[in-house]
């Protein structure tokens, strides 16, 4: 059996009816619902093509949009983070450094993905049938799959963790929840 007593305890930091930690849920949920959705219907109905003149011009549309909305969501999930109680056991330099170094590795798996496919092979260019050439196995590949969202939600732990913060560690959650269900989705 396992002993949820600390993480009840953990989680008892958290205001979940606070409205920045709704908006921050609500942020971190709608992303790969929305790039998900898009692109399918832009393969089904090739709708952005259409409208930007080339599949390619329409790829680079949706990527700015969807790095906009990730910057928004990484300030909401901030500033739910700012707003809600720090552990104050948590508040060490060991924890900080953890938590960099933890964000480091995400950072180093986001970046090398980005690096291995490109613009167009990182936001969805097979839906716009922009297709690579073969599959990528270099690293970060070569280590997990999806190393972009795995990455990703590392760096959320990092941050959430160089900032003690209970509200970080529930988000984060979200986070990998919503990739989980996003790579099911793909896939």
């Amino acid at each position: 059996q396992v002993d949820v007593a600390a993480m009840v305890q953990l989680f008892g930091y958290v205001d979940v009816t606070d409205t920045g930690f709704i908006v921050a849920v609500l942020s971190i949920t709608f992303n790969p619902l929305f790039w998900n959705v898009v692109a399918r219907w832009e393969h089904k109905t090739r709708a952005l093509s259409q409208v930007f003149g080339s599949p390619r011009a329409a790829c680079y549309f949706l990527g700015a949009v969807i790095l906009v909305l990730n910057c928004v969501r990484s300030h909401c999930f901030t500033e739910a983070m700012k707003s809600q109680p720090k552990l104050e056991g948590w508040d060490y330099h060991w924890t900080y450094y953890s938590g960099l170094a933890i964000s480091a590795v995400g950072t180093l798996f986001v970046i090398s993905s980005f690096l291995a496919l490109g613009f167009t092979g990182t936001f969805l260019g097979d839906y716009f049938g922009i297709l690579m050439e073969e599959k990528v196995t270099s690293f970060p590949f070569s280590i997990l799959d999806n190393p972009m969202y795995w990455g990703s939600t590392a760096i959320y732990l990092g941050w959430s963790l160089m900032h003690a913060s209970p509200a970080g560690l529930l988000l984060t959650a979200v986070v990998a929840i919503s990739y989980t269900i996003a790579v099911l989705y793909e896939g």
